[in-house]
């Protein structure tokens, strides 16, 4: 029986892979949208850059006739085709088109939802690599809740039925993609085009959310995108001018087999804390890996960072901590650092990770950390006190 539902399963493959090449243009990723020609790319003239002030890992150029060309760095390029109008004629192989209005995209890359939900852009998120409990963003598990969103499989495991009914008109991918790239090629084989975004790779935590203004592209919300970058990055920018406070802060969360996961040296976190006025305490850190952490010995961390002044616990991966107990549960070592005997100890909140539109508050939050003797959590966002 098992043999016979594979079997099934790859006939179905089979005869949309045969739907989709029998048709062209965006329709073969919609199926609804008209693949008329439209004019000859080389006839195109650019018109402006669209202007970026700490994103370096995507460009975007508008041309003529309101078309878009987006260049995610290493990933791929796109032309985006407004509404009503033909795809370029002529096009270079590698640029991929999107037609607008892209209403039934399937989300991977989980952190990019935060930009959708800032843009009023949820509805335009049909397809979840996420399920409902693996949302920490209210408006994602309401239109999960709604039966507006669906749980379309994860980044390694997608419902190709599901994603080719829905008429989805784009994957956004995170580069986790890579370890499954069968995954890509059959999405693209089923006429879906696959968008793999690099927001993680900003070293520039200001970077990071301005890849809003994609976002606001692709949704034809730039105006809108523009005013919710500038009045995120205002309060950190002002910062700016701030003396150093000389505090060195550790960040880092241990894992259960008693290993102290701790960010690199050249990582956006090392910049926050710099740009909140602190100084990462760990400065020569680089594993030589791909990864943005490295990962040591209790001890190890316990002789690099006892006389750290700030103590920052990452709850996203092993869960929030509220009291000084349970940090002392993680390891008895920790008693003997400075900021615990000083009762300087904080952690983020979970919800962290999936709300890069957030990164400023955080900011915030860590100046106020290192400025004000006594801060009140209800005045922070994204980070509390450990309580004695």
């Amino acid at each position: 029986m098992r043999c016979r539902s594979v079997f099934r399963k790859m006939l179905v493959l089979v005869f949309l892979a045969a739907l989709v090449f029998a048709v062209s243009g965006c329709s073969a990723k919609t199926n609804d949208k008209p693949a008329a020609d439209g004019p000859e790319w080389s006839t195109l003239t650019a018109e402006r850059e669209l202007p970026l002030r700490y994103a370096d890992q995507y460009t975007v150029t508008e041309y003529t006739g309101g078309y878009y060309l987006i260049d995610i760095n290493t990933t791929g390029r796109f032309v985006l085709v407004p509404e009503g109008s033909g795809i370029p004629k002529s096009l270079d192989e590698d640029i991929v088109p999107l037609c607008q209005p892209l209403d039934s995209i399937y989300l991977t890359a989980t952190s990019t939802m935060d930009f959708f939900r800032a843009l009023d852009g949820i509805g335009n998120i049909r397809l979840s690599g996420t399920d409902k409990n693996g949302w920490y963003i209210e408006e994602a598990k309401q239109a999960m809740d709604e039966g507006k969103m669906l749980f379309a499989g994860k980044y390694s495991a997608p419902d190709y039925e599901l994603i080719f009914s829905e008429k989805c008109d784009l994957a956004i991918e995170s580069t986790m993609i890579y370890h499954s790239p069968e995954i890509k090629e059959q999405l693209e084989k089923l006429g879906v085009p696959v968008m793999v975004e690099r927001s993680s790779y900003e070293e520039n935590p200001l970077g990071r959310m301005e890849w809003i203004k994609l976002y606001g592209v692709l949704l034809g919300k730039e105006t809108e995108a523009e005013a919710l970058f500038d009045a995120e990055v205002k309060d950190v920018e002002a910062l700016a001018g701030q003396p150093d406070t000389g505090k060195k802060v550790a960040f880092f969360y241990i894992n259960a087999a008693g290993t102290v996961n701790v960010r690199k040296t050249g990582d956006y976190v090392p910049r926050m804390i710099e740009m909140a006025g602190g100084s990462y305490i760990f400065t020569d850190l680089d594993s030589g890996s791909g990864l943005s952490t490295v990962n040591m010995t209790m001890e190890a961390f316990y002789d690099r960072a006892k006389d750290a002044d700030l103590l920052i616990y990452n709850s996203t991966i092993d869960g929030e901590l509220y009291t000084m107990d349970e940090l002392m549960a993680k390891s008895p070592l920790l008693a003997d650092f400075k900021a615990v005997k000083s009762g300087d100890v904080w952690c983020t909140g979970k919800n962290l990770f999936q709300e890069p539109m957030g990164l400023g508050k955080l900011i915030g939050d860590m100046h106020r950390a290192l400025t004000d003797d006594y801060p009140d959590d209800g005045e922070l966002t994204y980070m509390h006190k450990l309580k004695n």
